[in-house]
């Protein structure tokens, strides 16, 4: 079993795809979004998804247009949105020096990729291309630790560049938002984030058994009962299911075993801390 049940690709779900389309809408309207959901769902997977930000962070602050290319960055890729976490402590000076920054960060991207693959406007010089922004989003994760103070820091941000906003937090996010009309008089667009549904839960089972060397076999009694098993404890919450499949991989290698039974979902359970089911 070389890999890890949490090294897996991006599993592209209906909730992901509802989410692009949520952000692609604050972009192109210029609104403030909120999207809310409970923990674990894949709210920020789907947030670093959207804004290719493993490949920003792979950069650093250091790297220029004319420094050597950064891994990952493919033609085509597009960099024109900034994933902000604020600290836990934070002032609002502190979240505009951060979002300045990584702001930056991206604008070196989108200008590399602009040179690199030559690209051109009818009328618009090679110069003039690069003093536009390139950065027409910024999500901001956790934003449920953004105090008064920070909301305003970020509409004024908002107000000031004319760039689409979307806040990612839990649940109650825009109720508590509701209470600060200057701000909430923007929000154009809301986002309930869901679980992932039984048929994607099912799809991404059979990749992770795949994974670990094993075949998940439709009508197999042991393998459904496991697969029900892991259905019902982890109901459809990313983080879950990753942690508890982690755990079921380091039972099977434990114990020299080659089959996932009810048994041994059970036993992975009893070594998670994961609530009530």
């Amino acid at each position: 079993m070389s890999s890890p049940a949490l090294a897996s690709p991006f599993l592209v779900t209906k909730e992901h795809r509802r989410f692009a389309e949520f952000c692609d809408a604050c972009r192109r309207y210029r609104y403030i979004g909120l999207c809310f959901g409970p923990p674990g769902v894949g709210k920020t997977l789907s947030a670093r998804r959207y804004a290719h930000w493993d490949q920003v962070e792979h950069c650093g602050p250091n790297w220029t247009p004319s420094s050597t290319p950064p891994p990952g960055v493919e033609a085509g890729m597009g960099f024109d949105t900034i994933l902000y976490t604020p600290q836990v402590s934070n002032s609002p000076g502190q979240i505009g020096r951060e979002i300045e920054g990584l702001r930056q960060d991206v604008r070196m991207l989108s200008w590399y990729q602009i040179r690199q693959e030559n690209v051109r406007q009818e009328g618009v010089s090679e110069e003039q291309r690069d003093q536009a922004d390139p950065v027409t989003l910024v999500l901001v994760d956790e934003a449920d630790r953004l105090k008064m103070a920070g909301l305003e820091q970020v509409r004024d941000l908002f107000d000031r560049e004319g760039v689409g906003l979307v806040l990612i937090g839990m649940p109650g996010l825009e109720k508590r938002l509701s209470r600060y009309a200057q701000f909430y008089s923007r929000v154009g667009f809301v986002h309930a984030f869901r679980p992932l549904s039984e048929d994607e839960m099912r799809h991404l089972l059979t990749e992770k058994w795949r994974q670990m060397g094993l075949a998940l076999t439709e009508g197999d009694f042991t393998d459904e009962e496991a697969s029900a098993a892991i259905l019902r404890i982890t109901g459809g919450n990313l983080r879950l299911l990753h942690r508890l499949l982690a755990q079921i991989e380091r039972i099977l290698t434990l114990n020299d075993l080659r089959t996932v039974t009810r048994e041994v979902v059970e036993a992975a359970r009893e070594g998670l801390v994961i609530g009530s089911v």
